[in-house]
């Protein structure tokens, strides 16, 4: 009796192992997977490749928001690997779409290289509501498991619950925050380089407010920070990182210029693939704004937010 209760609970242990990276990504992009595929199915189930058939299909990728740049691309490649391998029937496209696809994000794909600076000054921009906060608590989880240390800078002084919530992850990951009331939001990152560089930091990541790209004078703020930052240590900072909603679909091309042309962003991170249908709008970026992807999240938890690698995604977009 004794060993069959051991049994069952060791059945229920590995019941709640939680899945590979490669299953929460495919579980994060369900949304945008399903609506993609679920058109698809009809379109590439057979049959004669045509004009009707390319349209259909330039709908339903504008449809996932893959962008208008992106999408002529997408059909261009496909109706030249049509002629190049003499493809005759409309289920052999989905495949050349794929292999399209993955063509396109590839140059997306670079990882984010740490070495030559102590510390490594990151700076987290991005729109409020874009999770920006809970991207660098994740972050600065992900450093800690490459054996880096990290030191938290609450440079978002406009919000309260901004500072609230980067004290947490702190205490959470058991990382310094530094942070200053009421002060000037460059002021407070400038400390924390230069507490940085004292206790021998490896990695800084510094939050900032919020911002609309629209409001030309809040832009120039960020400006200000980053130039603040430069004062601190002369080559940061060493990456600048615009976090991005999946949610705003085509709308986040608008804020990738402005803050682009701002800031010159070098990475970005893409949050919440796991909320949305419109996952191509990553598609758009590499067409329109060819920044690379650093990172992508697709859920909640600590270990949802990882690299970006074209061919994991792809593979989970359409399978």
């Amino acid at each position: 009796m004794l060993s069959f209760f051991k049994s069952d609970k060791k059945a229920d242990e590995s019941q709640e192992q939680p899945l590979g990276w490669a299953a929460r990504l495919k579980q994060g992009l369900t949304k945008t997977r399903d609506n993609l595929n679920r058109q698809l199915t009809g379109l590439f189930g057979g049959g004669k490749i045509d004009e009707e058939l390319y349209e259909e299909l330039e709908t339903v990728l504008l449809s996932a928001d893959v962008g208008v740049a992106a999408t002529q691309y997408l059909l261009d490649d496909l109706r030249s690997r049509v002629k190049r391998d003499k493809l005759e029937d409309a289920a052999q496209l989905k495949q050349a779409l794929r292999d399209g696809l993955q063509n396109l994000l590839t140059p997306l794909e670079a990882p984010l290289d740490l070495s030559g600076h102590k510390p490594y000054v990151i700076m987290m921009t991005g729109v409020n509501g874009a999770g920006k906060t809970t991207t660098i608590g994740k972050l600065a989880k992900h450093f800690q498991a490459q054996g880096k240390s990290v030191l938290l800078a609450a440079g978002d002084t406009f919000r309260a619950a901004a500072r609230e919530q980067l004290q947490v992850w702190g205490e959470r990951n058991n990382v310094t925050v530094i942070t200053q009331q009421g002060h000037d939001s460059a002021a407070v990152i400038f400390d924390a380089i230069q507490a940085a560089r004292a206790r021998g930091i490896d990695i800084v990541l510094a939050d900032t407010a919020g911002r609309l790209p629209t409001q030309l004078h809040l832009m120039e703020e960020l400006r200000k920070i980053k130039r603040v930052i430069a004062k601190a240590e002369p080559s940061a900072p060493h990456e600048t990182i615009l976090v991005l909603d999946a949610n705003t679909g085509q709308n986040a091309i608008a804020q990738v210029k402005s803050f682009d042309d701002a800031l010159q962003v070098t990475g970005l991170v893409l949050t919440k693939l796991d909320g949305t249908a419109r996952g191509g709008v990553i598609a758009a970026i590499a067409k329109t704004r060819p920044i690379p992807v650093r990172f992508i999240g697709v859920g909640e938890q600590l270990d949802d937010l990882r690299p970006f690698v074209a061919r994991e995604f792809v593979e989970a977009l359409f399978e």
